[in-house]
């Protein structure tokens, strides 16, 4: 299933639980420097989209073009591995939380860079230490997530391809955007039906993993166990999960 079709079919109520975290904004449009035309790329419903500049996005799900607000950014169909914009025409293009998504994310981001004088994206450090072991959620409940990587391109390829450096990006116990992440402190929320619906993890690895996942998450809750295996925690303001900014 393309990226395209998952969101068709997932992204109805993608904007109740997903919006922008003004913290990690801050990163991403601080990367974007003085660039003052932006393409956005995998541009969903807009979130992460700065406002004091000219932007134009692109975004291959219907269903998520249609949950822009009014007044964003003019929105086109496309998909990131074809851009149809001549070399250099953007200051800076960015993508949030899509890369993952895209049938060839290689070509995708040398298209960016190609229309692009700068290039900007949001994505995370696939590895076991960067991500699988590194998160409770993926360590101890979600195994199947390790089966999503499998082909798919690590970080440091990724950032070769456009000659990008990497940010860590730590994610706040607060985060206000509900990715599969965000919350790391907040162990309850995946019991949520409509938390898990905002994050694409769940629709890949199907409803048998799922709901073992959250039964066993909830007794885990229940029991103590998940306190006890995870109190260094909860004295944590932001934890290092694995999420990073490529900048080139």
């Amino acid at each position: 299933m393309s990226g395209a079709e998952l969101y068709d079919s997932i992204g109805a109520t993608y904007t109740v639980t997903r919006r922008t975290e003004p913290r990690i904004a801050a990163r991403t449009w601080a990367a974007l420097g003085d660039a003052r035309t932006v393409l956005n790329v995998g541009a969903g419903t807009g979130s992460y989209e700065p406002t004091d500049r000219y932007v134009l996005a692109v975004e291959p799900s219907a269903l998520m073009r249609s949950q822009r607000l009014p007044g964003a950014a003019p929105c086109l169909v496309g998909s990131a591995e074809s851009l149809p914009f001549d070399d250099q025409s953007f200051d800076a293009a960015m993508a949030f939380a899509t890369v993952h998504h895209w049938q060839d994310p290689i070509a995708g981001l040398r298209e960016m860079r190609r229309v692009a004088r700068r290039v900007v994206v949001f994505t995370h450090d696939t590895s076991d230490v960067g991500w699988l072991r590194r998160f409770w959620l993926t360590r101890d409940y979600l195994p199947e997530a390790a089966d999503l990587l499998v082909d798919r391109p690590p970080l440091t390829e990724l950032a070769d391809a456009i000659g990008a450096r990497t940010e860590p990006v730590p994610v706040p116990w607060d985060c206000a955007d509900g990715f599969f992440e965000a919350y790391w402190r907040r162990p309850e929320a995946y019991l949520d039906e409509n938390v898990r619906r905002g994050m694409s993890v769940w629709a890949r690895v199907g409803p048998e993993a799922e709901q073992r996942a959250v039964d066993s998450l909830r007794d885990d809750l229940a029991s103590g166990r998940w306190a006890e295996r995870n109190r260094e925690l909860v004295d944590l303001d932001a934890a290092e999960l694995g999420l990073r900014l490529l900048v080139a």
